[in-house]
């Protein structure tokens, strides 16, 4: 019996260690000469894809695909609820829906109009009418636009490990 007991103290104490949730606070590094504020995942930035090249990885992608990527882009929105996703403008009209891993970090809603890096994977996927409008209502869009949204959508989606933001 006794040594039973030492093994479920043990046990509980290797289940505590592990099961730490660990706070990902942004910090400032430098990686190739340039100033970067990072959320998630510190990564480098070096052989980042353009925009233009990640829409060519994506316009090749069936709906089962997975590609781990890199690549920088121009912020177009942010959710305004606490920063939970944002989208990525690719060029042609064409956008990115970037979530974050496990939302394991946000990011901030003032990034519009900034270029990031993200690192993670590509896929593409189907978006549902209610997802559509759940993103649209996130976004801040009005309850005719959200009211528009009717039909299913195919959507280039991005899950990110990382986001670095230039300064």
């Amino acid at each position: 019996m006794r040594q039973f007991n030492i093994l479920i103290v043990i046990f509980m104490v290797f289940s505590a260690s592990v099961a730490q949730n660990k706070t990902l606070v942004p910090t400032k590094t430098s990686l190739i000469d340039e100033s970067y504020e990072y959320f998630g995942t510190q990564f480098d930035d070096s052989d980042a894809l353009s925009s233009g090249e990640m829409l060519g990885n994506y316009e090749k992608m069936s709906k089962a695909d997975r590609l781990a990527s890199k690549f920088f882009a121009l912020v177009t929105e942010v959710c305004k609820a606490k920063g939970c996703w944002m989208k990525l403008q690719l060029g042609n009209g064409e956008v990115s829906m970037v979530k974050f891993k496990d939302y394991g970090f946000f990011v901030p809603q003032e990034l519009v109009g900034k270029e990031v890096i993200v690192n993670g994977l590509a896929f593409v996927e189907e978006m549902s009418i209610t997802d559509q409008r759940h993103f649209a209502r996130d976004g801040g869009k009005s309850e005719e636009e959200i009211a528009a949204i009717i039909k299913v959508e195919k959507k280039y989606a991005f899950e990110a490990d990382g986001v670095l933001i230039k300064e």
